[in-house]
């Protein structure tokens, strides 16, 4: 019995729409928004800054600064309060929440390495969503974003959830055979839900 939907995505497909529109269709909890924000209540620190470094790596100037901070005296006096919101602390929250949300069960997850986390888990559907790149172009203009900015986002956002994924589960971004289905949201938003909702009920049965 699937009780878990995980969707990966790329940026601008339309995904987490999609998710929010699957967890109202099953009546589900949906973990977006919820699960950047439990990692910020559990890091301690403001909402803004984890969602602007998750699904990335930390840059190459900001493990410097950890690595000297880290090394120098002062640092090694408060080491144990030394705490840096990094790639690695974000990483390590997540898969807590997620392991959690996962034992609640009746849930949508979006990204965040949630179809790596619970790859082995029964109960877990695993879709990834894509698009042509004109049509994601299209939907982030259409949601206002600018148009260079736009054409800018699909390419460095994706680039850096490849990063992201090669870093710490160590396989290409995507994972073809790690999916249970891989949708084109080109075909519609209603197109795509029923897909997935069509797909729980044959696994289901």
């Amino acid at each position: 019995m699937i009780t878990i939907i995980t969707i990966e995505r790329e940026y601008g497909c339309g995904g987490a729409e999609i998710a929010r529109k699957t967890a109202e269709r099953l009546g589900w909890k949906l973990w977006d928004e919820l699960l950047t924000g439990e990692i910020a209540r559990l890091s301690n620190c403001r909402q803004s800054e984890v969602k602007s470094r998750e699904e990335r790596v930390d840059p190459l100037y900001y493990r410097l600064f950890k690595s000297i901070l880290r090394g120098s005296f002062e640092g090694s006096l408060n080491a144990h309060r030394l705490k840096l919101l990094d790639a690695d602390s974000i990483q390590r929250i997540t898969e807590h929440v997620v392991q959690k949300a996962a034992a609640e069960g009746n849930c949508v997850i979006v990204g965040r390495g949630s179809q790596h986390f619970l790859q082995h888990r029964d109960d877990t559907l695993r879709i990834f969503l894509y698009a042509p790149k004109e049509a994601k172009i299209r939907r982030l203009i259409a949601d206002g974003v600018g148009e260079k900015d736009a054409q800018e986002a699909v390419d460095v956002v994706d680039s850096e959830r490849a990063a992201f994924v090669e870093k710490y589960f160590h396989m290409q971004w995507p994972n073809r055979s790690l999916y249970h289905a891989m949708l084109n949201t080109a075909i519609g938003v209603e197109n795509v839900i029923n897909e997935i909702l069509s797909l729980k009920t044959a696994v289901d049965t």
